[in-house]
């Protein structure tokens, strides 16, 4: 039955670290805690959801107080399907998922160039409590490729970390693209490097493939490709730049090429 909710077979949560939905007959979700205690961070990285698992997926949100859900891929890429259409639209402003219980309704939405900002409304309909759950779209970035630039990306990121969804006083914010590994992978390193130079003050101290390592013990095969690597060492190294102010930028102890002989992808 399990194995229905896993939109790729080589692809499972790890027992020790998986969510675990609450108020469903089977508690089993494609789905994982990734926890960096030093940044404050908690991230849920996630598969995109299948039709059968959208109200998995809301139940999800809802049980853990997400604020936000962070999408990372587009629904159709080079011709097959990356993800369920979960969310409502302009044109389908409402949704429904009676299996278990929610009612999703679009408020708003704002389209930038690389990104769409909505604001949805999660309805409990057994308990009639709502929530205000922010959606980031980011629409540009290919699968198992990178964005164009970094500039564009951490924009984004920018625009998240403003909602305030991602801070230690709400729940976890959900994180997907398709197989929640990759480019999801690739936002939560890229964020809480980031953090931990601005909190050590220091960016010399953060070895971003330590990072990535202790946060592989919680998510399998995240970052899936050299490039996507390279890209996450390029997007801090700007980051530090412009995100933190840092003019005196020096390179963090391992540089990506050093990363890519010292771990094979």
């Amino acid at each position: 039955e399990n194995q229905n909710r896993n939109r790729y077979r080589d692809v499972s949560p790890y027992d020790h670290s998986r969510v675990k939905l609450e108020n469903s007959e089977n508690d089993y979700i494609n789905a994982s805690l990734v926890m960096v205690e030093e940044a404050q961070r908690t991230y849920i990285l996630s598969q995109g959801p299948l039709k059968n698992t959208c109200g998995h997926f809301w139940l999800m949100v809802w049980e853990q107080n997400s604020k936000a859900v962070i999408m990372l891929n587009r629904i159709l890429e080079k011709g097959s399907e990356k993800c369920a259409q979960y969310w409502p639209t302009a044109e389908e402003q409402q949704l429904s998922y009676t299996d278990t219980g929610f009612v999703v309704t679009l408020v708003k939405e704002e389209d930038k160039s690389n990104y769409i900002v909505r604001v949805l409304e999660l309805r409990n309909t057994e308990t009639g409590g709502t929530t205000e759950i922010y959606h980031f779209h980011y629409t540009t970035w290919p699968d198992f490729g990178v964005p164009e630039s970094p500039a564009s990306f951490l924009n984004f990121l920018v625009k998240v970390r403003e909602s305030g969804s991602l801070g230690p006083e709400h729940g976890p914010s959900v994180v997907h693209c398709s197989a929640g590994i990759g480019r999801s992978g690739t936002f939560s390193l890229v964020d809480t490097c980031l953090i931990l130079m601005d909190k050590r003050k220091d960016s010399s101290s953060v070895d971003i493939l330590r990072v990535l390592l202790d946060m592989r013990e919680y998510r399998m095969g995240l970052i899936q490709t050299p490039d996507q690597l390279r890209f996450s060492y390029r997007a801090v190294l700007e980051g530090a730049k412009s995100i933190m102010g840092d003019s005196s930028w020096r390179e963090p102890r391992a540089s990506w090429e050093t990363a890519l002989h010292r771990y094979t992808l």
